[in-house]
């Protein structure tokens, strides 16, 4: 850690130099203005100007790649806060066939963003989305809430043979991708520019890690959904053919994944504790049952045996990725004060 030695200028106004390396790194000079930030427990930080620019931009040159990996350096580049995304093929040349076609897939997969100027050479797309518009609170809220729909429907259609339900629950998933890059793009941007960590609910930038573990467990949690999902459509008569009291339990399971998932959450966000220490005790309750509704099931074949097993194994993860984030939520509230919880 490298120490400044701090100066009198005026009677009130005190000074410290900035150091030469990251001036020259940020090409900040003499007369430049800097934006500073008072954070809790006596931080400063000191931002240059080109941090605090919201109209960044990049070029992505679409020669030598793929159609795919054009897609994922335009979700990378709208990840990292990007506010216009340049695709570009080489000099003299003209963009193929699939590298526009890859714009327009990502366009569709990320929340406000659109193409703004296509030339045959060149497509300019921007990100409309204003971060002042979104917490990250609402935004984790949002993606559980949209992963336990998910499950519901799907859960529900193997239920009553419903392949339309379960159609339903797999379109909800390109909703829940475009929550979870969102929560990304913002949670990158709230990490380069502390100014907008408050813009997006926090009062500083200690919970971001924790809310980007968290947001890719639900995320994750979103795809067991979408797996459970996939059975119905796949399976004969679009159900398990099991027994009503299996079924029911099955069922019953959901119920309690469900409960488990979006107190996790709720611990998070509201830096709960107590919450935490709920979410464990629910967990432990179920944490064998899918060893037990599997012991229970009557004699079938491998077939039906082994997609049983699968929305079972679907609903137990899920369970665990809820206890992820309840471990996550933990760290956050014993970083607050609280009735129970006093720093010094």
């Amino acid at each position: 850690m490298e120490t400044r030695k701090v100066q009198r200028l005026g009677p009130s106004t005190l000074a410290m130099t900035l150091p030469a390396e990251w001036a020259h790194a940020h090409d900040v000079e003499k007369g430049d203005e800097v934006s500073l930030r008072v954070g809790d427990k006596g931080a400063l930080t000191v931002m240059p100007e080109s941090v605090t620019s919201e109209e960044s931009e990049a070029v992505i040159s679409a020669t030598g790649f793929d159609a795919d990996a054009v897609e994922r350096a335009i979700v990378g580049e709208y990840v990292l806060g990007r506010r216009i995304i340049h695709v570009e093929a080489a000099e003299g040349e003209t963009l193929e066939s699939a590298h526009i076609n890859a714009v327009y897939n990502a366009e569709s997969q990320l929340m406000g963003l659109g193409v703004i100027e296509e030339t045959p050479e060149s497509i300019a797309i921007r990100c409309s989305v204003d971060p002042e518009d979104f917490t990250l609170d609402n935004l984790l809220e949002r993606l559980e809430s949209t992963g336990s729909t998910m499950r519901n429907e799907a859960i529900k259609a193997l239920a009553h043979g419903n392949p339309d339900l379960a159609q339903r629950a797999l379109n909800r998933e390109r909703q829940a991708n475009k929550i979870f890059v969102l929560l990304l793009r913002l949670t990158f941007t709230a990490f380069q520019n502390p100014n907008l960590a408050r813009a997006v609910g926090l009062d500083d930038g200690f919970p971001l890690i924790g809310y980007r573990a968290i947001a890719k467990n639900l995320e994750l949690t979103a795809d067991n959904a979408e797996d459970i999902a996939e059975i119905v459509i796949e399976a004969d008569e679009h159900s398990l053919n099991v027994d009503s009291g299996t079924m029911r339990r099955i069922r019953e399971f959901t119920d309690q994944v469900d409960e488990i998932t979006e107190l996790a959450v709720d611990a998070a966000v509201g830096r709960e504790f107590d919450t935490t220490i709920e979410v464990r005790e629910m967990f432990a309750t179920i944490e064998d049952r899918e060893q037990e509704i599997l012991a229970d099931l009557p004699e079938m074949d491998n077939d039906r045996l082994l997609q049983v097993r699968e929305v079972l194994v679907s609903l137990q993860q899920t369970a665990q990725y809820a206890v992820r984030n309840a471990e996550i939520a933990t760290n956050l509230s014993l970083n607050e004060e609280s009735d129970r919880i006093a720093i010094s």
